[in-house]
């Protein structure tokens, strides 16, 4: 995964019938990082069985992670990525105990400085869109150079490249990428664009 593109592809909503189908087509693609979000039906199944069908593609995790209890959870299902909203100390060191691999949530050097000090490997600045490129700039100029940051919230395949020229190293894909109960054709052709625009 070392070479990977910092892509993380967000499955908000799917269920565990069709998580599949998705999961599979953004492997395909050239997708290596896949979240599905703890408010999404019945995760505690599709997780585990994301993980046993492609966790040796891709990094299967979940996001929208809250609680020390959700990362055991995911630990013993053999999840290996944990996205968090917020900056929770207590989730990401747990999480980094277990040997994961976690993108913090955060708005403010404050918050990131917070989720570094307790062991994140990733910071994702959410929400993009409300702060945009600019501001993610100015909060890179004092962050440690070798963290990648992460966009997220409002990235389409048209505006991904002004934030990676801002400085991120990648993206949190969502609505734009996948919507609850769209086709896997759709979800391919979505993937398809935001690999190009990465290029």
């Amino acid at each position: 995964m070392q070479d990977a593109k910092p892509l993380v592809a967000i499955l908000r909503g799917i269920r565990p019938f069709e998580a599949s189908g998705h999961v599979g087509a953004l492997i395909e693609e050239g997708f290596r990082y896949i979240e599905i979000p703890l408010n999404s039906p019945d995760w505690q199944q599709s997780i585990p069985e994301m993980v046993r069908l492609y966790g040796e593609k891709a990094l299967i995790g979940a996001g929208t992670v809250l609680k020390v209890e959700q990362v055991d959870f995911l630990h013993e299902a053999g999840a290996r990525l944990v996205v968090t909203p917020n900056t929770n100390p207590a989730v990401i060191r747990r999480a980094v105990e277990a040997g994961m691999l976690v993108c913090a949530g955060c708005a403010t050097a404050s918050e990131a400085f917070t989720a570094l000090e307790a062991g994140a490997q990733w910071l994702k600045i959410f929400p993009s869109s409300a702060f945009g490129p600019a501001y993610i700039s100015a909060l890179k100029a004092v962050l440690p150079p070798d963290v990648p940051v992460l966009a997220v919230g409002g990235v389409t395949p048209e505006n991904l490249g002004e934030y990676l020229r801002a400085g991120c190293a990648g993206a949190g894909l969502g609505g734009d990428l996948y919507r609850a109960g769209q086709d896997v054709e759709t979800t391919r052709v979505q993937a398809r664009r935001f690999m190009a625009a990465f290029k």
